[in-house]
């Protein structure tokens, strides 16, 4: 074939899109991670990063971790350095939305691109192997005596478990104003409180404190789920007479200023990446519940749990 008609039909396949992936500009993800290393969002950009790459929706994928405030320091990070940029990620989830409740930070996630909602998980309260307690009912009695000395260890000030320590407390009677919750930028540095005995009990997703009660170095008392998680022998908060239930989801977002084509690839991108074996293994291996939302109902979503999270918080208190 001459060099004349080979340039047309490769112009023909490329107006198709039948040019394979090698002969596409290659795809390059940058994954903000408003969370130190260790934690459930940074386990979650990284699983979803190397979904991408196998699934072939992306060639490559670089993180970024920027922790703290609640994931407003990388929000803040993602907004002002990503600009249209439409292989631009973030990951992030209802730990964003309750720290943004409560710090108010200059910085707003409406100014970023939703793409989807990907995992759900419930959290898991945890004594330290050596703790006095033995029992959530054993924690509840101390919160109720001096709510004070109970140290509630966990992530940002409007995390997941923060909010549902409040819940505790309110519905067994205690002030949830005056609980003593130790907020950790990241899930390493809670980890680290929790096995060092320097909190009274902690609170994270399941798969972030997995692997240390399989060894016996924690204790888990109660799930935040509605019934008892599959192949987790752990007694739900209502089972104990608590009628508590909070679930922590996990999604992405998209740089502000995206086009809707570009809004639409990339939704495209981690689709393709969440419907790997890549992304099934990790799911297993992480207890993470599927829980897929993209376009205008995750939009109104977001918005929703926005109104939702400010009421609990509201009347725990806690803004």
């Amino acid at each position: 074939m001459r060099r004349d008609e080979f340039l047309k039909s490769l112009a023909a396949l490329a107006a198709v899109g039948a040019l394979p992936m090698s002969a596409h500009a290659a795809t390059n993800i940058k994954m903000m991670i408003p969370a130190n290393p260790g934690g459930g969002w940074d386990t979650t950009g990284r699983a979803l990063g190397k979904a991408m790459i196998d699934a072939k929706a992306a060639d490559t994928v670089s993180y970024d971790n920027k922790g703290g405030a609640a994931g407003a320091l990388g929000l803040a990070q993602f907004v002002n350095g990503s600009k249209g940029d439409g292989n631009a990620l973030m990951v992030m989830g209802a730990v964003m939305l309750g720290g943004i409740i409560t710090g108010k930070p200059p910085v707003n996630l409406s100014q970023a691109t939703p793409i989807a909602r990907i995992t759900s998980e419930y959290n898991v309260f945890v004594l330290p192997a050596n703790s006095p307690f033995k029992t959530m009912a054993d924690v509840v009695a101390q919160l109720k005596k001096d709510p004070g000395s109970v140290k509630w260890g966990g992530g940002s000030r409007g995390s997941t478990e923060h909010i549902a320590a409040a819940m505790i407390a309110q519905k067994v009677g205690v002030d949830p104003s005056k609980i003593n919750y130790v907020a950790f930028r990241g899930g390493g540095e809670a980890t680290a409180a929790i096995l060092g005995g320097n909190v009274t009990i902690g609170g994270s997703g399941y798969s972030e404190f997995a692997p240390y009660i399989a060894d016996g170095k924690m204790k888990p008392v109660a799930v935040t789920s509605a019934q008892r998680l599959q192949s987790v022998n752990v007694p739900t908060l209502k089972e104990l007479g608590i009628d508590v239930e909070i679930g922590n989801w996990r999604g992405v977002y998209g740089a502000p200023g995206i086009s809707e084509e570009q809004r639409k690839a990339l939704t495209e991108r981690v689709l393709t990446a969440v419907k790997s074996a890549s992304w099934a293994e990790a799911l297993k291996k992480n207890d993470w519940t599927p829980a897929v939302l993209t376009g205008p109902a995750y939009d109104k979503f977001v918005d929703d749990e926005f109104a939702s999270l400010r009421a609990i918080m509201t009347r725990s208190g806690m803004v």
